[in-house]
């Protein structure tokens, strides 16, 4: 039976996997200063970006709701993997080949589950892709063509056609050494009394692939007028697989969303592809299920949706339903900090058919001519009484009114205050009226003021620490340089009091030397082991890196911060991650320098300090009358300590 990973193959894979790289896999990271990233926490929704990522020393911590770790435990976390699971996942990623306790490598029935389920779902790709080449699928191919999409397209976006049979595809994957028992789980078949058969039959496949890039299902188009099923037929929800979760085109998508900062949302696969194909790289779709919450908690994080730009464009068909799902979308909204919009084709052609018909320039035209979706809502309002009459009229301002009290630009709201009592044919007063009442209501935002979309106002702006001295703010549980607001993360326990400038010394002093080991050379590393640390979570890591040893030559800074906490009790790891990962205040390597050196500098003043102010006690106590030696004693030491102060403030 095979072993457990060694420990030094964990220690290697977690050195050399960048953990920036894989967080931006989930998260747009901004540079929050040398060799520091940050973004929007995707353990918690939050509207001020709160998460950080460093790294050179292999940590990620977010100051709002305290999660923390390395890149192992991120993998963990957001995939839902067990350990080991994550270390072959991150180890395949970097094409390290890890060794086991006992010697021989896993066998394949003990290779973690999920991953054995992405491997089955690769396998079923490369399947569909090469039968869309036979010339049993001619009907799908003829899909294709009729909607402008050539062999390279199909081969780019990874389509693929399902055989008619009903045991190919899993024939395949058996012979690929896939066990029932695994396939079951995979979502590609069904169960009838006679066992196993494929899911999809006949049928043009999409692979729909995480943000990752990895193919967690499929969707699938009837073409056979046979095919009694639905018109399209998705994976069902797999432990791979969540549709609320899921966006068709992410994986793609994911670097121009970040880059341009904005999202274009249309509803089908061909959408998707022809959005692309037209210059619009930033669309996607949901897959067999409105665009909720879970959704918009993936595009603010790609987004970066913090209030300072961005922007969500809704592409909906003309008809009917497509007008239900504009508003469906108005409802959900307030999730967002970005504006949203909405772009509707006047002929009700969405975007594959408007690429057929008109090319490229007409799909990108579309998304160019958008307009505010608050206004498409209001405009539907509107549309939903007779205006001709004064009932219908009142009836239309008390549903169109709390649209306009959402509008989250107070410049704007005037405005269209004023465009809809031109709407309505009503008195300005009347109308502005009837927008304030339902924004004092709460009617624009539930629960609360309105503000962008209905939701609570951002939080503090972020700040910086001035100077480095102990007069700098300390950072809060939030962000670093900002008070966590009153509703906000409180304290940790083991957080030293802020107004303490001693705790605020010790703290920077632990960020350099966790960050900057090198700064240090012999004097200064005997000079801080020697310090006396006085809050007792400080205490504790400063023990903590005594126990380490320090840093070893040229050994990685993960290696030595994860040495660190080795040392140290687990309920102190977030405060070593914030302590790793907490930016410090310098623009320039030579600032960086400057900053760790008076920082050490300001550490060992404290500490002269702390001695002097134990001498003068002793000296105080002395009677000099009766021990004139020890009395001298006192004296020389504490010049010399003054003497070594004035040195460190560059004093004569």
């Amino acid at each position: 039976m095979a072993g457990l990973i060694k420990n030094e193959d964990i220690a290697e894979v977690r050195a050399r996997t960048d953990i920036r790289e894989v967080v931006e896999g989930y998260v747009t990271l901004k540079s929050a200063g040398i060799g520091s990233w940050k973004g929007l926490c995707p353990f918690h929704d939050e509207r001020t970006p709160s998460f950080h990522v460093r790294p050179q020393v292999g940590t990620y911590h977010c100051f709002g709701c305290g999660e923390s770790g390395d890149v192992i435990s991120f993998v963990m976390k957001m995939d839902h993997t067990a350990f080991a699971e994550t270390v072959e996942k991150l180890a395949a990623r970097i094409g390290y080949e890890l060794a086991y306790e006992e010697g021989a490598g896993p066998r394949r029935e003990e290779v973690g589950r999920r991953q054995r389920l992405l491997d089955a779902h690769k396998v079923a790709a490369e399947y569909f892709q090469a039968q869309l080449l036979t010339p049993a699928a001619a009907a799908a191919r003829q899909f294709l063509f009729e909607r402008g999409f050539e062999r390279s397209v199909a081969e780019q976006f990874g389509v693929g056609f399902a055989p008619q049979g009903w045991d190919s595809l899993l024939k395949h994957l058996r012979s690929k050494g896939f066990r029932d028992e695994e396939l079951k789980l995979t979502g590609m078949f069904s169960e009838g009394n006679r066992g196993l058969y494929d899911r999809f039959r006949g049928r043009l496949i999409w692979p729909i692939r995480d943000i990752a890039g990895d193919a967690i299902g499929f969707g699938a188009r009837r073409l056979f007028e046979d095919d009694q099923g639905p018109k399209y037929l998705n994976t069902p929800e797999t432990a791979l697989y969540k549709k609320s979760q899921v966006l068709y085109g992410i994986d793609m998508a994911k670097r121009n969303i970040a880059r341009k900062r904005q999202l274009v949302v249309v509803e089908g696969y061909t959408d998707v592809m022809a959005c692309h194909l037209a210059g619009v790289d930033t669309a996607v779709a949901s897959c067999g299920t409105a665009f909720g919450a879970e959704h918009i908690k993936i595009a603010r994080r790609l987004l970066s949706d913090d209030g300072t730009g961005g922007e969500v464009v809704f592409t909906f068909d003309g008809d009917a339903a497509g007008q239900k799902a504009a508003l469906k979308a108005f409802e959900e909204d307030q999730r967002f900090v970005a504006q949203t919009y909405v772009a509707v084709e006047p002929s009700g052609m969405d975007p594959c058919e408007l690429r057929q018909n008109h090319g490229d320039t007409a799909v990108q035209k579309l998304i160019g001519t958008r307009r505010p979706l608050f206004e498409f809502a209001i405009q539907a309002a509107l549309r939903r009484h007779n205006l001709d009459s004064v009932e219908g009229r009142i009836a239309a301002l008390r549903e169109a009114a709390p649209v306009v009290a959402q509008i989250r630009d107070h410049a704007i709201r005037p405005a269209y205050t004023r465009e809809l009592a031109k709407w309505l044919g009503m008195p300005l007063e009347d109308v502005s009226r009837a927008v304030s009442a339902a924004g004092r209501r709460g009617d624009a935002a539930p629960g609360g003021t309105p503000s962008r979309n209905g939701a609570p106002a951002p939080g503090p702006q972020q700040g910086s620490r001035a100077g480095s001295g102990p007069g700098a703010d300390y950072p809060s549980p939030q962000e670093p340089g900002s008070r966590a607001p009153a509703d906000g993360p409180q304290p940790a326990p083991w957080r030293a009091d802020p107004r303490d400038p001693v705790a605020l010394m010790e703290r920077q002093a632990l960020e350099v030397v966790l960050q900057q080991p090198h700064t240090l050379d012999s004097t200064a590393w005997a000079e801080f082991s020697a310090s006396r640390f006085v809050a007792p979570a400080h205490v504790a890591v400063h023990s903590a890196i005594g126990a380490a040893g320090g840093p070893r030559e040229q050994e990685a800074a993960a290696a030595w911060i994860e040495r660190v906490r080795h040392e140290l009790p687990a309920a102190l790891h977030p405060l070593l991650a914030e302590l790793a990962v907490t930016p410090l205040p310098a623009t320039t390597e030579a600032s960086l320098e400057r900053y760790c050196r008076d920082i050490l500098a300001g550490l060992a003043e404290l500490q002269i300090t702390a001695q002097k102010a134990e001498m003068m006690g002793q000296l105080q106590r002395l009677d000099a009358a009766a021990s004139p030696e020890e009395f001298q004693r006192l004296n020389r030491v504490l010049m010399e300590l003054e003497l070594r102060r004035r040195a460190l403030r560059g004093r004569d």
